[in-house]
């Protein structure tokens, strides 16, 4: 009796936990499904708002540029210098006092025009001593053949000695040498008289003066007196790397004319045109590369010499290449892009393959057509199906193209 109350007991002291694990996993159970529901709610909430924040975007401020077709120049690049064609120190050619100078510094000066006077008094004297000593020397040569032809009619006539006639002969031989030294004497006293004027031998510019009036100037001194320099026309001096050769030296040889742009060295100016006139005869083997002569006018003289500018020298020309603006040209994970305007007022970044370049323009093998309008201004802030609305100044005009990312009707309302 006692062990079944006991079996009792125990059975009724086992009933509440059982109903605790039962109550816990059922409050757990409803959890999970309001977890469950809650996160559905916040997902199904962020979908629907989505597209009404994309739609409060402001509208990215861009410029746009057309995808047309023309003409694209195949051109290589290079740093040169200008050197000028004939550059002249002048110095003197005999010693003496520089009495005066005839040209202000930084003139431009012709051929023979007159520069400085050496005091030219000596020379004078020496020239006024040379002309009097050939004047006596031919005076004696007259007399000396006025002798000879007496003496050899008197031979003829048996009534002097042949050995006086042949040493009359051999005087008037001497005095004719010494007339010749004489006359040599003169013609160098002349033209060093003629030195003491000294004129410029090129068409040039003039420098800075080197020696100052009053001073004694010789042919041994080192600086000389001014230096002139050819502006007009000039030339500029730059390499290229051998494996260029092929690309023009062909054209060079049949006497094409092979145009050369002259750029400051920041490439932003063109400061001259010229055109390709030589390429050395040999390459450089330390580096690769090999010289050329490019000649130009200079009428502005706007290229001085030892001055560095930045070459293009076009090889060929491209006709009708399709060509979109360098602006409009980017770089990424994906290869080369550019962000295209749609008629909805949205852009898309489209991939392109790219060819030369002119400097101003990229030519375009795949991707855009002409007529299509590009970004060229205001990229960093897109992405692909932003909206755009074009600068005030495009917008009236300048560019074309729907405003405010709204496409435009045909009646030209929006």
């Amino acid at each position: 009796m006692h062990k079944l109350l006991d079996r009792k007991d125990e059975g009724v002291k086992e009933h509440p936990p059982a109903q605790r694990r039962r109550y816990r996993g059922a409050v757990l159970a409803l959890v999970a499904v309001l977890i469950a529901a809650l996160l559905w709610w916040l997902q199904s909430r962020a979908a629907t708002e989505a597209p009404s924040r994309r739609s409060t975007e402001p509208a990215n401020v861009v410029r746009l540029d057309a995808v047309t077709k023309g003409d694209v120049s195949v051109s290589l690049e290079a740093l040169g210098t200008v050197t000028a064609l004939y550059t002249v120190v002048v110095k003197t050619q005999i010693s003496g006092k520089l009495t005066e100078v005839g040209f202000e510094e930084g003139q431009s000066v012709k051929k023979d025009d007159f520069l400085v006077q050496i005091d030219q008094r000596p020379y004078q004297a020496a020239l006024d001593q040379a002309l009097g000593q050939l004047a006596r020397d031919e005076a004696l040569l007259a007399a000396a053949r006025l002798d000879l032809a007496r003496y050899e009619k008197l031979m003829t006539q048996d009534s002097i000695a042949r050995q006086q006639v042949d040493t009359q002969r051999a005087l008037v031989t001497q005095d004719e040498a010494i007339v010749r030294s004489d006359k040599a004497n003169v013609e160098s006293a002349t033209l060093n008289l003629n030195y003491c004027r000294i004129v410029s031998p090129i068409n040039g510019r003039v420098g800075l003066r080197l020696v100052d009036p009053g001073n004694y100037v010789q042919p041994t001194d080192p600086n000389g007196v001014v230096v002139i320099t050819q502006m007009q026309p000039i030339s500029v001096i730059f390499t290229l790397p051998q494996d260029d050769i092929p690309k023009f030296i062909h054209k060079l040889r049949t006497g094409a004319d092979l145009p050369v742009y002259a750029f400051n060295r920041n490439s932003t100016q063109q400061l001259a045109a010229g055109k390709l006139s030589t390429i050395d005869n040999q390459i450089d083997t330390t580096t690769g590369t090999v010289k050329l002569r490019a000649i130009f006018a200079n009428e502005n003289e706007t290229l001085f010499p030892n001055q560095f500018v930045n070459i293009k020298l076009v090889v060929d020309t491209l006709a009708g290449a399709t060509t979109v603006p360098i602006a409009a040209v980017q770089i990424g994970a994906h290869g080369t892009y550019v962000y295209v305007a749609n008629a909805d007022g949205t852009v898309s970044v489209r991939n392109v393959t790219l060819g030369t370049t002119d400097g101003q323009r990229r030519e375009v093998k795949e991707g855009l057509v002409p007529g299509d309008k590009v970004v060229i201004d205001g990229i960093d802030r897109l992405r692909d199906g932003a909206k755009f609305k074009l600068t005030d100044a495009d917008a009236q005009g300048k560019t074309g193209g729907p405003r405010d990312g709204q496409p435009k009707r045909k009646d030209g309302k929006k």
